[in-house]
Formats: structure tokens, C-alpha cells, sequence
């Protein structure tokens, strides 16, 4: 992955409003009902906001899928708390197979993934498609309950804790570009 493809990519992406217009209405109901349950606590708005370097990033989703409906609005919550800093856009897994081969998880075409990249667009790293918090929930439920029908109730908890993941990855990421050789003697910071 080079800076000229992620650029390319990020251009055929689409904000946030247009990538819920071209789901179905029952799949906007789905993500707009995780977006208005989670919410970033002052400390990880806080954390978000102060980064200082602009980090492009692009959303590799699927609108039917259940872990986007979950996380996709983690991702817009985190975008809407960084002033500005960070530019997200989303490109459908169907639509970018050439971007999708490139993220691969475990050998599958796994979605979410979150591809990072730099102002100049050089790639900084990609993550997904399950923080941590979540894996965890699904060994837990490996090793004892069930898992949940498709549309259950998410409790609070889980997606607080998902979301916590999340917020380090981006603060990661912002803080790698921050250190950057190479962007604080262009920035001569």
C-alpha cells in the first residue's frame, strides 16, 4: 500500500452521511441506533481533541455488516471529537476488493478496518476487525453463553468498552504522527 493508492481510495470514499444514504433504511435505523447509544467520555473527547497532526483515514465497511453497525459509529464519534484533525471516509468492502486485499485479517476479507494514513497519505498502519474488548466477549461467549440474535440490544458496557480500544488506536496513531521524524522537521515542531 503506497501513498498514491491510499489518496486514490480516500477519494472515492464517502463522509459519513453519504455512506449511510447508500445503505438500506433498515440499516441506517441499525447504525444511527449505535450512534446515539455511544458516546466518548470527557477524558477520551479530550484525548482526541488534542492531537495536532491531520490523519487521513478510511473506514473499510460494509453496511450490512453487523460488526460495522457497532463500530462504524465509534469511528464517526472519535472523527467528530478531534477538531478537525481527523478526515474519515468510507469505502464499501464490495466496492475497493484492491483495498480489501490489502487488509486482510487472519487471510479473510474481514470488516470493519480502519486503514491510517498520514497528511501526505502515507500509510501509518490499519486495524481491525474487532478491538479487543470485543474478542474477549466473543471467548467468553465461546466458553458459555450464546451469542445474541442479530439486532439484540448491545448492552452499554460492551460498546463502552469497545470503544475505549478504539479511542487508543486513534490516540495511538495521532501520537505516532506527532513523533514523526520526518512530519516535525516539516512541521519544525
Amino acid at each position: 500500500m503506497d501513498a498514491t493508492f491510499l489518496q486514490t481510495k480516500y477519494a472515492a470514499g464517502l463522509d459519513w452521511a453519504d455512506y449511510l444514504a447508500s445503505a438500506t433504511d433498515d440499516q441506517r435505523e441499525a447504525w444511527l441506533k449505535v450512534y446515539d447509544q455511544v458516546e466518548l467520555t470527557d477524558q477520551q473527547k479530550e484525548t482526541i481533541g488534542s492531537g495536532v497532526r491531520e490523519m487521513n483515514v478510511i473506514a473499510v465497511s460494509g453496511a450490512w455488516c453487523g460488526d460495522c453497525v457497532r463500530q462504524g459509529p465509534m469511528f464517526q464519534k472519535i472523527t467528530e471529537a478531534s477538531n478537525g484533525k481527523i478526515k474519515l471516509k468510507w469505502c464499501d468492502r464490495d466496492e475497493h476488493m484492491d483495498l480489501q486485499e490489502q487488509v486482510k485479517v487472519c487471510g479473510g476479507n474481514r470488516v470493519p478496518v480502519v486503514v491510517f494514513a498520514a497528511e501526505d497519505f502515507e500509510p501509518v498502519g490499519w486495524y481491525g476487525d474487532k478491538p479487543l474488548a470485543k474478542y474477549r466477549i466473543l471467548h467468553d461467549q465461546l466458553n458459555g453463553a450464546g451469542c445474541p440474535l442479530p439486532g439484540a440490544p448491545i448492552p452499554d458496557s460492551e460498546l463502552a468498552a469497545e470503544l475505549a480500544d478504539w479511542v487508543d488506536q486513534f490516540e495511538r496513531v495521532q501520537l505516532l504522527l506527532r513523533l514523526s521524524g520526518r512530519l516535525r522537521k516539516k512541521h519544525s515542531d
